[in-house]
């Protein structure tokens, strides 16, 4: 059973940055990959960034891309969310998410990942 706890959520203003934390335990967090995913008020959970088991591949949603990075530290079980330039619709819930395999790909469908995090709130104001 592998658990999640996300961090470094807050208050943004519009063009600055923030970067998310999420922190594994459990498991092996190399024998999984990694997503994050987003929810804002009334919208369906979404997805914003994924990465491989070792961190070589990562793919990003289209509205993040150029501002938002991924990637994960295997050593300190820990997968970061870099987020730059920020703008008032990145407000949301903030997920980290696991699968329960290792693949040389990054999963971006909601329904391949297996263990979430509680969430963090991001808040960027204009």
């Amino acid at each position: 059973q592998v658990q999640l706890v996300e961090s470094g959520g807050g208050l943004v203003q519009a063009g600055g940055s923030l970067t998310l934390s999420c922190t594994a335990s459990g498991p092996s967090f190399s024998n999984n990959n990694m997503g994050w995913f987003r929810q804002a008020p009334g919208k369906e959970r979404e997805f914003v960034a994924a990465i491989s088991w070792s961190g070589g591949i990562t793919d990003l949603a289209d509205s993040v891309k150029g501002r938002f990075t991924i990637s994960r530290d295997n050593a300190k079980d820990t997968l970061y969310l870099q987020m730059n330039a920020m703008k008032p619709g990145d407000t949301a819930v903030y997920y980290c998410a696991a699968t329960n395999y290792r693949r040389n790909y990054a999963s971006t469908q909601i329904e391949f990942y297996k263990y979430w995090g509680q969430g963090t709130q991001v808040t960027v104001s204009s």
